[in-house]
């Protein structure tokens, strides 16, 4: 039985039996498909934050991200990488093997950084961010800026007309209300897998989460600039650590999201119980009729009983 099955059949106990039959098939013969999308990739500047002794983001983020591949294809998840090796992938083309994979989720993980000296020596802990063209802060705003290629990269696409923006609203609504569910069962996840700090979860527009089309978050798995959280990023064992909770959160969401979705759509796509046919009424008969007078004519047969016409309505 797939990945999406064990976590749908507790819901599914509560449905009658021909819907329940029906979507616990469903959910057997399509398994839980997930993105993972390992930051950056590359040369310089596209291969991410650096921290000391040559840690580098890039190749904490590809760790990570095959690690928790693993993990979930273990489970019975079918998984797909952005990037399996040092490739520098575009944003839109990030997205865009999501979309094309059919995902149920895109998970992008990263590492942080602070530039000054100061910050860097004090700066860590965990944060996880969905999309929103208004950022939780300014601190949101410029990380956004730095992830995106800049200040001056290409800004969140905008319908091309009102009503072209109230049919994406209404396509993507969904998935956007999921996205901040998923983000917060990543960051509880993270922090009680690795006992990292919280930063909480936080919203601002990343170009690599405004082009999926399926609930999407961004995972900032640490400070690879803090002296002892960068040192732990580099160390396999505590990749393992962040992987276990990821796909942790994935199963998670899966059961508390997904899972409910597919109970629901069981039911309002549950056929209607047909009507059952109303026994004809009686025929209804002619009474025969009161005997003429006696007269001197020669003797006929009485007539014969005819059924009305409406008898059998």
């Amino acid at each position: 039985m797939r990945f999406l099955a064990f976590a749908a059949c507790a819901c599914l106990l509560a449905l009658p039996a021909g819907a329940e039959q029906a979507a616990l098939v469903r959910a057997e013969q399509a398994a839980l498909v997930v993105v993972l999308d390992p930051g950056h990739g590359g040369k310089f500047p596209h291969d991410g934050a650096h921290g000391r002794s040559g840690l580098v983001e890039k190749d904490v983020s590809l760790a990570v991200a095959q690690k928790t591949k693993e993990l979930l294809e273990a489970a019975g998840a079918t998984v797909v990488l952005t990037r399996e090796s040092d490739d520098d992938v575009s944003l839109a083309d990030r997205a865009r093997v999501a979309n094309d994979a059919g995902a149920d989720l895109f998970l992008s993980i990263h590492c942080n950084s602070m530039e000054s000296r100061e910050d860097r020596k004090v700066t860590r802990g965990v944060e996880t961010y969905f999309l929103s063209p208004d950022p939780t802060d300014a601190e949101a705003k410029l990380l956004a800026e730095l992830e995106n290629g800049g200040p001056d990269s290409v800004p969140l696409p905008k319908a091309a007309s009102p009503v072209e923006g109230i049919l994406n609203d209404l396509a993507l609504g969904q998935a956007r209300n999921d996205s901040a569910a998923l983000a917060r069962l990543v960051q509880n996840h993270v922090i009680r897998g690795t006992w990292a700090t919280s930063r909480g979860v936080r919203q601002a527009p990343f170009l690599v989460l405004s082009g999926t089309r399926m609930p999407s978050v961004l995972v900032e798995i640490g400070f690879i600039s803090h002296p002892q959280e960068g040192r732990l990023l580099g160390k396999e064992k505590y990749q393992l650590k962040v992987a276990t909770a990821l796909a942790s959160a994935v199963r998670d969401f899966a059961d508390k999201v997904l899972s409910r979705r597919l109970v629901a759509q069981a039911r309002t796509q549950e056929p209607a119980a047909p009507l059952e046919a109303k026994p004809a009424p009686p025929a209804v008969v002619e009474a025969p009729a009161a005997p003429a007078a006696a007269v001197e004519t020669p003797p006929v047969q009485a007539a014969g009983i005819v059924a009305s016409p409406g008898g059998t309505r």
